[in-house]
């Protein structure tokens, strides 16, 4: 069965026509770190209820203080909500491309309320008893893989700002384990901690340089 979902329809076309199509509990999942080289893997998965939300858009094109208001709106309003986390000890031992799947799997079976219907951002996952679709930039294109995007980045945010307690050397309040200069002249200076992606060649490479 095909399902047509028209260019112009907005950020809750395909929820809507799913839903035509007899898709009640379509859920969107997403996920923020997986670009980083410290700190967790967090994905979220989320459904949301048939009216929509005002101000719901991409986490990327929200400033940090909208994505936060639109965090508690998200929590509150929508029909089920999951996150989870993969430490970064576990993304090294899977590999980045299964941990993220994995991730996008586990935020999905810890939803609540049992989806009809899966979106995923980026890539195909498998392993929901249900029918999925991976959407290309889907968190721009997909209202409940923006909700989706939206939990996962605040949360993520809020736990690199309290490793920054932990490792203020690195300022992971600022760029929130990615690797920007600041992050890398912090790395290259102080070594990886605890929290650091080892399987990352930037990281690797200040262990080989005896800054660990």
């Amino acid at each position: 069965m095909s399902y047509r979902i028209r260019a112009d329809a907005g950020l809750y076309g395909y929820e809507r026509g799913l839903s035509r199509a007899g898709f009640a509990r379509v859920a969107g999942a997403d996920e923020a770190g997986r670009g980083a080289c410290a700190g967790p893997l967090v994905a979220a998965a989320v459904v949301l209820p048939a009216r929509p939300l005002p101000g719901l858009n991409d986490s990327k094109k929200l400033t940090p203080r909208a994505r936060e208001r639109m965090y508690d709106v998200i929590v509150r309003r929508a029909v089920a909500w999951s996150v989870v986390r993969v430490e970064p000890a576990e993304c090294d031992a899977l590999g980045m491309h299964v941990a993220n799947l994995e991730a996008l799997r586990r935020a999905v079976w810890r939803l609540g309320v049992g989806p009809d219907f899966v979106l995923t951002d980026g890539f195909p996952v498998d392993g929901f008893g249900v029918p999925t679709l991976a959407m290309w930039k889907g968190d721009a294109v997909a209202a409940s893989v923006a909700a989706a995007s939206v939990v996962a980045k605040v949360t993520r945010d809020r736990i690199m700002r309290e490793y920054h307690d932990d490792y203020p050397e690195y300022r992971f309040d600022i760029h929130k384990g990615y690797c920007t200069t600041l992050h890398q002249s912090k790395l290259d200076e102080h070594g990886p901690c605890a929290i650091h992606r080892m399987n990352w060649d930037n990281v690797a490479r200040t262990v080989k340089l005896g800054r660990s």
